[in-house]
């Protein structure tokens, strides 16, 4: 009995330590529950997640967008965002679409082939085979002392250790719970590449397109504005007129007075 209350008090000191960062163990787990490295000379996958974000001018919107769409659909990927609108002289378009990541390079190329520039091409790839190994090796530790819990149960003799045990039981499962949940993220990130898609028209005429009725037409609206500006300003400082008028009328009182005497 007091060799189980030992070992039950050991894994329950380390099953309950609830405050550990999500990538660290206490010194005494890892003692007990070393994460496993993976035998010499075996070759680790990399996992790489790989976004892209474009702009660029077009002078279809519509056209652009089907094309989009045709190779997202030829290349198995997905449209997670699609909006449009108009911003000042632009008209625009925005995509995010979703590629699985051995088809990242290829719908890239297929959408440069039509562009002549790209005002923002920028394309970034990053390498979390690291974390990755990391959290499965500890994963597998967290499993393997989630065995020991359960095994410990069975042998429990009465409520108070049982209940003991199913807390860190728990707390341990929690923790395993959480590295699975990022481990199916990063897996989804690496096997689905993002791109994010921004392109657009010009609509508004500049220059010398603009005719020379049409700058009169301006000229006249904008010194209609300006004088509408000018009376608006006055009506926002009336306080002070009227204080401007009551001093004048003031003062000349005063030098009225002055010349009787």
């Amino acid at each position: 009995m007091l060799k189980f209350s030992l070992v039950l008090s050991l894994l329950l000191l380390n099953g309950c330590n609830t405050t550990v960062p999500e990538y660290e163990e206490s010194s005494i787990v890892r003692q007990m529950t070393p994460p496993p490295a993976p035998p010499s000379g075996e070759v680790i996958a990399q996992k790489i997640v790989k976004n892209a974000s474009l702009t660029f001018e077009t002078q279809d919107i519509d056209a652009e967008h089907k094309i989009i769409l045709q190779l997202t659909q030829q290349y198995k990927g997905i449209v997670q965002t699609d909006n449009s609108g108009i911003n000042h002289s632009r008209l625009f378009r925005n995509l995010t679409i979703k590629v699985p990541s051995e088809n990242f390079q290829s719908v890239i190329d297929k959408i440069g082939d039509g562009v002549a520039y790209f005002d923002r091409r920028e394309i970034t790839r990053r390498d979390v085979t690291e974390e990755f190994v990391d959290i499965e090796a500890r994963l597998k530790a967290k499993k393997e002392l989630e065995k020991r819990y359960l095994e410990l149960l069975k042998k429990a003799q009465n409520v108070k250790d049982m209940l003991e045990i199913e807390r860190g039981l728990s707390s341990i499962r929690e923790e395993i719970e959480a590295r699975q949940g990022r481990l199916q993220y990063l897996e989804s990130q690496v096997s689905m590449s993002t791109i994010s898609l921004s392109f657009y028209k010009v609509t508004a005429e500049t220059g010398v397109r603009v005719s020379y009725g049409h700058k009169i037409i301006n000229a006249f609206q904008g010194g209609w504005n300006g004088v509408s500006v000018f009376f608006l300003g006055i009506l926002y400082m009336w306080p002070l007129l009227v204080l401007a008028i009551l001093f004048i009328l003031i003062i000349r009182g005063f030098i009225k007075r002055s010349k009787r005497k």
